[in-house]
C-alpha cells in the first residue's frame, strides 16, 4: 500500500497466523487516527466479538464520527472498552464504534482466536 497524509499503511503481526496488511484513514476519524499512530506500536490480546475481534490499546478517546454497522475488513476504534477491534464479518456493534480504517484480507482474521497475540505498527 502507498503512504500518503490520508491514508497510512499499518500492519497487524498476529501470533501463530502471520500478517495482517491495512491502512488508517485519516479523514474517518482524524484525532483518532492520529493518536492511534502516535501510540504504535500497539500490542494485546485478542477477545472475540461478534463478526471480529478487539484488543484493548491505550487510549483515552471518545467517539468521532460514531457509527453502529460496519462492513467486513473495518478497523475501529470503540471507545467504550478503549480497544483497537478488527471486523471480518458485517456486524452490528455492541455500542458505537469510531472508523478508523480498513484491511482486505479477511480470511487470516476468521482464525483469530481468544488470547491470540497482536501487534500493529505503522509501516
Amino acid at each position: 500500500m502507498e503512504a500518503s497524509s490520508s491514508r497510512i499503511p499499518i500492519k497487524f503481526f498476529i501470533q501463530g497466523l502471520g500478517e495482517v496488511e491495512g491502512e488508517l484513514v485519516r479523514f474517518r476519524a482524524p484525532r483518532t487516527v492520529d493518536a492511534l499512530l502516535r501510540k504504535m506500536p500497539l500490542e494485546g490480546r485478542a477477545a472475540l466479538l461478534k463478526g471480529g475481534f478487539y484488543f484493548t490499546v491505550p487510549l483515552p478517546m471518545g467517539l468521532e464520527k460514531p457509527v453502529k454497522t460496519v462492513s467486513s475488513g473495518t478497523i475501529a476504534f470503540w471507545p467504550l472498552g478503549s480497544a483497537l477491534c478488527l471486523f471480518y464479518d458485517d456486524s452490528t456493534t455492541y455500542s458505537p464504534v469510531s472508523v478508523v480504517g480498513n484491511t482486505t484480507f479477511i480470511d487470516v482474521l476468521r482464525e483469530v482466536q481468544m488470547g491470540t497475540i497482536l501487534r500493529v505498527e505503522k509501516v
